[in-house]
């Protein structure tokens, strides 16, 4: 099976989080971020491929990361709303 492009799991991750409504203050533990990608789909590196793509998306302020008492949790950035959308439009159209 051929292996998804960076890209593509980034806007999986942005569609999940907007599927839940996972804006600001409404957040969801990290791990969360996994379930449902399959490990054949990510390539070799797995799901350390998928959490290294998750933090980008942290670095370049999509998502917002909280460090809470029991855990590392993670929502959208209301501030990057019409972006994200945009994203999450594309991706639905080609799935």
């Amino acid at each position: 099976m051929e292996e998804t492009n960076d890209g593509y799991i980034k806007a999986a991750i942005l569609y999940r989080l907007y599927k839940q409504g996972k804006w600001g203050g409404s957040h969801t533990d990290f791990e969360n971020l996994k379930k449902g990608f399959s490990p054949r789909h990510l390539g070799k590196r797995g799901l350390k491929r998928l959490e290294k793509l998750a933090e980008e998306l942290i670095k370049d302020g999509y998502i917002l990361a909280k460090i809470t008492s029991y855990g590392y949790h993670v929502s959208l950035n209301p501030r990057r709303t019409a972006e994200i959308q945009k994203i999450v439009e594309k991706f639905v159209a080609e799935f």
